[in-house]
Order: structure tokens, then sequence, then C-alpha cells
């Protein structure tokens, strides 16, 4: 592995408590790989073979059903992705694809199961990480059964407009997959963004602009125990 993919993953909060032996034992059987857009890398109902660590590029988490998708979530770099499915040894419940050209590190799972074992630092690390999981899945059920889609979206909305830095940004996903997203169809999404202009949303095409933050917020309510996801 190429040292900067090393010192990238190293410095993840998963790898950075574990004793240095027992890191450079769990990456000897790691590898890195690139892909191209749009290529399915695991399908829900597999074996969990390897620990996904993505490292550029973008990867969308979506499931399937009755010939229906819905998007889960897009991980972007660094960050790893079904950690639990690894460390249980159990079927993935979701499917990954890239969206654009992606370098990932594949650490074997058996590998991140003898380490979970083996070192103390690393399983509490593990251990805060579902932890952390698990809350937002719950931040994310509540976001999706307790406000409407209007609501929905304006929230997603200030998210975004919190992390860009900037009242003006481009939607971080296209918009059909926002509306998988957010649990609506494209039609639906498309009226929201209608609804929310008279809350100071312009839209032109995937650049939004916020032109009234107070009246947005009022509307929108956020409430730290569904929307930030540090907590």
């Amino acid at each position: 592995m190429p040292d900067s993919d090393y010192s990238e993953v190293r410095k993840l909060h998963l790898f950075s408590q574990m004793e240095d032996a027992q890191f450079g034992a769990l990456m000897r059987g790691a590898y890195v790989q690139n892909f191209p857009p749009q290529i399915e890398l695991i399908t829900e109902g597999d074996p969990s073979d390897f620990l996904h660590i993505v490292v550029s590029g973008a990867i969308e988490l979506f499931s399937s059903w009755n010939g229906r998708d819905t998007s889960m979530a897009t991980v972007r770099p660094v960050s790893t992705f079904i950690l639990a499915a690894s460390i249980k040894d159990a079927a993935y419940l979701m499917s990954a694809r890239t969206l654009e050209k992606s370098r990932l590190v594949l650490i074997p799972s058996q590998d991140v199961r003898a380490a979970f074992e083996e070192s103390s630092s690393f399983a509490k690390a593990i251990v805060l990480e579902l932890a952390q999981c698990y809350r937002s899945v719950v931040k994310n059920t509540k976001d999706l059964k307790l406000r409407t889609s209007r609501e929905r979206l304006a929230n997603y909305l200030l998210r975004q407009k919190e992390r860009s830095g900037s009242l003006a940004f481009d939607l971080a996903l296209e918009k059909r997959r926002l509306a998988s997203f957010l649990g609506m169809t494209p039609e639906n999404l498309s009226r929201s963004f209608k609804g929310l202009e008279a809350y100071g949303v312009k839209v032109t095409g995937n650049h939004i602009v916020i032109t009234d933050l107070d009246d947005l917020t009022r509307f929108a309510k956020p409430n730290p125990l569904i929307d930030d996801f540090s907590v």
C-alpha cells in the first residue's frame, strides 16, 4: 500500500489508537484499488468479505426491494462503510456503488475481527464508531417520521449551508438521488423546492442560494437531536 494511503487510514479515529504492531499486522492483508464511476462494489445479501475505506471519490449506499431503489447515504473520504457487517460476519444490508472515480482500501473482514479480539484500543474505537452509527440511524428515522417532506428538505439545506460555510452552494447530490435520500419522489422534491421559495430559497439547477436565513430557520426548526450528527 502506498505510504500516502497508509497514513490517511492511520489518521481515522477507528485506527488512530491502535498499537503500531497490531495496526501493521491488520494492514498487511489490505490492498488499494481504483474504481471508475457507477461500479457496484458490494451487493446487499452477500457476505461481508472486506471492510471498505474510501480515500478518494464518493460512494453511494443504497438498497432495493420489489423493483424499487432508495439511497441510504453518501460516503466521502476518508471514512469506512458497513463496519457492522464486517465485525458481525454477517451479510451486507446495503449495496454500494461509486458515484465518481474512487480509490478504496480493502481490509479482509477476518483480519478486522482478529484485530478486534486482540487490540483493546481497536475494540473500543469500534464500539464508539458503531454507537455513533446507531445514533445517526435514529436521527435519520426521526427526520423521516416527524417531519413533512418540505421540512426535511429545509433542514437538509441548512445542514449543507453549515458544511459549505456559505449561503450559496451546489447540492452534493443530483436531485433524483436527493429525493430518494429524503424519502420522497422527484416530483415531490420539486414541489418542496417551490414551496421553500417563500422562505428565502432560490434554486437554479443544482445551485442553491439562501436569501433569508432567518426565515428558513424559523420554518425548518432545526433540532440538534435530529440534525447534528456529531452529538
